[in-house]
């Protein structure tokens, strides 16, 4: 099992310019010479640098990153899930005319070759139902949240008024005066509005087209996830620009959409039920809490550095990552109505689907 985790992926002989390695992927941007020759492949547009993302195994929570007491490394099958639900969602919304993604070409299933876009600098979190952190700020007493004032009695879990986009800041925005040059800080519609050009906004009428892109996005994935027996609780978007070969600039989705990573979901018929489960990556963080005597470390940001220490000399039960895994690809079956491939060598695999690219050192 161990063989078919793929958790280091910042270290493959793919040809890259700069390199980036975040918390689960690894981003190999090429340089101009490579990116026109993609284009010339018929793959994305000749103006736009491209990159290779390549997705770990790896399972983020509270901030670090987990191994299991059996050396476990990451959940077995995480990496691809997420690939595939993301770029389902991707293709449902192209479908339906509401924007492009940053996808071009997905030679592997932990693979995706895409187009660098311009980032809009704001975490795009959309909400349904009153849960997790916004719950826990509601029931101190807190009742507005990023200039949205929510009405008194409302119960944990429940489902909200109206979707309620709850924006936060995407890196740190400098000279925004009331945000903090920090990163995730929430944010109301009118300091975007009042200073778009910062959040990385060209125009400010692309405002209301990202909340367009945004509810539509949010609606399509909802509707869907409900005839599968789920409830869509909340999730991220990110949108960025491209700029296509007649000189167009257009807003597309990026990043990922709709993963049990970037969102939560609820089993809808328990939650009829009055019983709450969440097919999400909550499963795991809940199994962290459980296994954690005392869960301060985990859920005080004061303590972050206590956390570090702790999880990297932790090693928590196999179960909890071989469950995991099964939830994950369980989600991207049902979601995606395919099974899902069998990774034996994720290395060998992504290194052989990407040589008819030319993208190899």
């Amino acid at each position: 099992m161990k063989q078919k985790i793929l958790t280091k992926t910042d270290d493959l002989p793919i040809k890259n310019e700069t390199k980036a390695d975040g918390k689960v992927r690894s981003g190999y941007w090429l340089g101009e010479e490579d990116s026109k020759h993609l284009a010339s492949l018929g793959l994305g547009y000749e103006t736009n640098r491209k990159g290779v993302l390549v997705i770990s195994d790896r399972v983020s929570a509270f901030e670090e990153n987990w191994t299991s007491e059996g050396g476990l490394t990451g959940v077995p099958g995480k990496g691809a899930s997420l690939n595939a639900i993301s770029k389902f969602w991707f293709d449902k919304f192209n479908d339906m005319g509401l924007a492009e993604n940053h996808i071009i070409a997905s030679p592997h299933p932990m693979v995706w070759i895409v187009e660098q876009a311009q980032p809009i600098k704001i975490e795009a979190i959309a909400r349904q139902y009153i849960t997790g952190s916004m719950w826990r700020s509601y029931e101190k007493g807190k009742q507005e949240f990023c200039g949205i004032q929510l009405p008194n009695g409302l119960k944990k879990n429940q489902r909200l008024p109206e979707l309620l986009l709850t924006p936060t800041t995407k890196g740190t925005i400098k000279g925004v005066e009331g945000v903090p040059e920090k990163e995730d800080v929430p944010i109301t519609r009118d300091q975007i509005i009042d200073n778009y050009e910062a959040f990385g906004f060209r125009y400010p009428m692309h405002i209301p087209t990202y909340e367009v892109l945004l509810k539509a996005g949010f609606k399509t994935i909802s509707e869907h996830l409900e005839k599968l027996g789920y409830l869509f609780v909340d999730t991220k978007f990110e949108f960025g620009y491209i700029q296509k070969d007649d000189g167009s600039i257009h807003m597309i989705y990026m990043d990922e959409v709709g993963t049990p990573d970037s969102s939560r979901y609820l089993n809808k018929a328990l939650y009829q039920k009055g019983e709450i489960r969440e097919d999400s990556k909550e499963f795991f963080r809940q199994g962290i809490i459980n296994f954690t005597p005392n869960n301060e470390i985990l859920l005080n940001s004061d303590m972050s550095s206590q956390r570090k220490v702790y999880a990297k000399e932790t090693g928590l039960p196999d179960s909890l990552f071989l469950e995991t895994g099964e939830l994950y690809t369980g989600l991207a079956e049902t979601i995606t109505g395919k099974e899902m491939p069998k990774i034996e060598n994720a290395r060998e695999e992504i290194l052989d689907a990407l040589a008819p690219y030319g993208l190899l050192k």
